[in-house]
């Protein structure tokens, strides 16, 4: 009877979804028609209770604000300014300045929480410079490819706020617990370049430009406001001074301040600012307010607690219950975005989790990674797309050029997996 059920509710999901009905309205649909064709519970009055709770969650306020936070920083001078304060120290390097698109990306995912804004950013500044310096094309936009994915990893991170209001677990302690995944994943990428530049020596052009080492510090200045802005956003809430939604204040207010110094700042600029923020709030909290009411609707009908007997059952180490859920997440990713992934299945993730006795921030960590993944894997990967729309090159030729970064977020899981401390250890000193 359960596998009928999940079938049909699975059936009318797609039905709906490849309709173009929004995600969000697809997945009220699918819970309405679950509770009123399987439960014997008023559907009204319960939908609306539910979606009136996950719209109006305090710690859900924390997301507009980072949202538009990234959306003032899109329109400054951050990306170029990085640029000119990162090239004169990585000359040295194997590989040279295609470590700016890392690193770039690394400071930039740090005051921005989305992959896609991340990698448009550092994109228009580096890839126009790089093809002019002579940079092979698949290491540049490869290595953005897999670089701007740290957008969600490095907090504040959009996914972070959307999996902990889910989970119900503390944003704060999720955003700590991402710092070093990220900074691990940075080395990683860092890592691969050095080793493909020093096996290709002849790929990478030599820089003509000689500085001084009090040229190079000079230099640094640019990078004084991506700095301060991260200072002022995790190192308040490091301290312990601010929560996640008081630190996502403060980060609005550090970068209308960035913007108004650099003299991008303008009634139009604000304005669009702030429109794009809603717009994509908007589209965000209608997605959490379908899977609260989807989630509130399965747990009527029993789903999750059947499907984590089922799966309890089947006997999987946790090793083994992480792998598949990696491989069922890497293939959900070829069909939706990362924020439908996880409102879509943590109600019935979740009892299984817990159950396997797996602590539920490094399992956001896990999803964050595995999510990732899913950025830069064909048809539905949202970096090869904004990478499409700049670059002009095929999805399957940047998805190929995107492999070895995919590779080493594998190897990024299983580093978690047998040394959870990684995760685990910055949150456990707060």
């Amino acid at each position: 009877m359960d596998l009928f059920i999940t079938a049909v509710l699975i059936a009318f999901l797609f039905a709906l979804l490849a309709s173009g009905l929004w995600i969000g309205l697809a997945l009220l649909g699918v819970a309405w028609i679950g509770m009123e064709l399987f439960t014997s519970r008023p559907v009204g009055d319960a939908m609306a209770v539910t979606v009136w709770g996950s719209m109006s969650s305090w710690t859900l306020t924390a997301l507009p604000l980072f949202l538009w936070m990234g959306e003032i920083l899109f329109r400054t001078r951050l990306s170029e300014d990085m640029f000119r304060g990162l090239a004169p120290w990585l000359t040295k390097i194997p590989g040279r300045l295609l470590h700016t698109n890392i690193i770039g990306c690394t400071i930039f995912a740090a005051v921005s929480g989305s992959s896609a804004a991340t990698c448009a950013t550092i994109g228009k500044m580096t890839l126009p410079e790089l093809k002019k310096r002579g940079y092979p094309e698949e290491m540049t936009i490869g290595t953005l490819a897999g670089a701007g994915t740290l957008g969600l990893l490095i907090p504040p991170s959009i996914i972070m706020i959307v999996y902990g209001v889910t989970a119900e677990v503390s944003i704060t302690r999720l955003f700590i617990a991402g710092v070093l995944p990220g900074l691990m994943l940075a080395a990683l990428f860092m890592g691969y370049t050095i080793v493909w530049s020093l096996a290709n020596p002849g790929r990478i052009p030599d820089e003509k430009e000689h500085l001084s080492f009090g040229q190079k510090v000079y230099a640094s200045r640019h990078l004084i406001p991506a700095v301060s802005l991260i200072a002022l956003v995790l190192g308040s809430i490091y301290v312990g001074i601010a929560t996640a939604t008081e630190a996502a204040a403060l980060g609005v207010v550090g970068a209308l301040g960035i913007s108004w110094l650099q003299g991008s700042m303008s009634r139009k600029v604000f304005g669009e600012s702030l429109m794009g923020a809603t717009r994509l709030y908007c589209m965000i909290a209608l997605i959490l307010a379908g899977a609260a009411f989807l989630t509130l609707a399965m747990g009527y009908i029993g789903l999750p607690r059947h499907l984590a007997e089922f799966i309890s059952g089947l006997g999987l180490t946790p090793f083994w219950l992480l792998f598949w859920l990696m491989v069922f997440y890497v293939v959900l990713g070829c069909f939706l975005d990362g924020i439908s992934m996880v409102v879509l299945t943590m109600g019935v993730i979740l009892p299984t989790i817990q159950k396997a006795g797996i602590d539920l921030i490094w399992f956001g960590i896990f999803i964050v990674v595995v999510v990732e993944m899913a950025q830069i894997t064909p048809p539905v990967g949202f970096n090869l797309f904004v990478l499409q729309g700049m670059t002009k090159k095929q999805i399957p030729w940047l998805a190929k050029v995107s492999l070895p970064l995919f590779l080493l977020m594998v190897l990024a899981v299983a580093l978690l997996y047998f040394f959870p401390g990684i995760v685990t250890w910055l949150p456990s000193r707060m």
